[in-house]
C-alpha cells in the first residue's frame, strides 16, 4: 500500500532545501531534457537529451528503465517518474549545466515538484516545464513570446509562456539552485518552432520512438 501521508512528509522536510537564487557554473554551455514514457503499466523509461547552448545542437542522450509499483498521484510525481531521472542522470558521461524536466518545480502545493525534488536530490540547477496548471491563477498571455505570473497562496511561483501560436502556454518554474527570472530568459532561448523547449521536446520524441 503506497503511504501518501509519508511521501507528503518528505517533500515537506525537503522543501527547506530549495535554492531559488542562480547557482549555476558560470557561462551556460549545455543543456539537458528530461521525459519519461511507460512502456508498460509497471515500468518507466526515463530520457535525457544534453545539447549544445545555445545553439541546441544534440550532444548526446542516455536512457534509463526502471519498474514502478508507485500510482499517478497529482502532487507525488516524483516518487513515481523520479528515480528513472536520477538513474538516468548518473549514466552522462557530461553532465549538463542545466537540467529541464518535464513537470514542475516550485509550481506546486508544497513548492515540491519532480523538478525541483529531482534538483535537491542531485544537487543540480533544474527548471520544470509543464503543459498544465498543477496550482496557482494566471492571466493567458496573449502574444508569443508573452508571459504572466503564476500565483499561488499570495506568492509568484512560476510564469505562464505563449511560446507559440495557436497553442495552449506553458508553464515554467524554477526547480533547485536558479531563479525564476534565470528559468524564463532560458526557456525562451531554447525555443525553435515548437510549443516546448527544444531540450524537453526532444526528450519526449525520443522516449517515445
Amino acid at each position: 500500500m503506497i503511504n501518501t501521508g509519508r511521501c507528503i512528509r518528505i517533500q515537506e522536510e525537503l522543501r527547506d532545501k530549495i535554492i531559488l537564487e542562480d547557482k549555476l557554473p558560470g557561462k551556460i554551455k549545455t543543456i539537458a531534457g528530461a521525459d519519461q514514457a511507460f512502456p508498460e503499466k509497471d515500468r518507466v523509461r526515463s530520457c535525457i537529451v544534453v545539447l549544445s547552448f545555445p545553439e541546441l545542437h544534440e550532444i548526446g542522450k542516455v536512457f534509463f528503465e526502471i519498474e514502478t509499483d508507485f500510482p499517478y498521484i497529482p502532487g507525488l510525481l516524483t516518487f513515481r517518474e523520479g528515480p528513472g531521472i536520477v538513474e538516468a542522470y548518473k549514466k552522462l558521461k557530461k553532465k549538463p549545466d542545466i537540467l529541464l524536466i518535464d513537470g514542475h518545480g516550485i509550481a506546486h502545493p508544497r513548492r515540491m515538484g519532480i523538478a525541483t525534488h529531482v534538483g535537491i536530490l542531485l544537487d543540480i540547477p533544474t527548471i520544470g516545464i509543464a503543459k498544465k496548471k498543477l496550482v496557482g491563477d494566471f492571466e493567458v498571455p496573449e502574444k508569443v513570446g508573452e508571459h504572466e505570473p503564476l500565483k499561488y497562496q499570495n506568492e509568484i511561483i512560476g510564469a505562464v509562456l505563449k511560446s507559440k501560436e495557436e497553442c495552449n502556454p506553458i508553464f515554467i518554474s524554477p526547480g533547485n539552485r536558479i531563479s525564476l527570472k534565470t528559468s524564463i530568459e532560458i526557456v525562451k532561448k531554447c525555443l525553435k518552432d515548437h510549443k516546448l523547449p527544444e531540450p524537453t521536446r526532444l526528450a519526449h520524441k525520443f522516449v517515445n520512438g
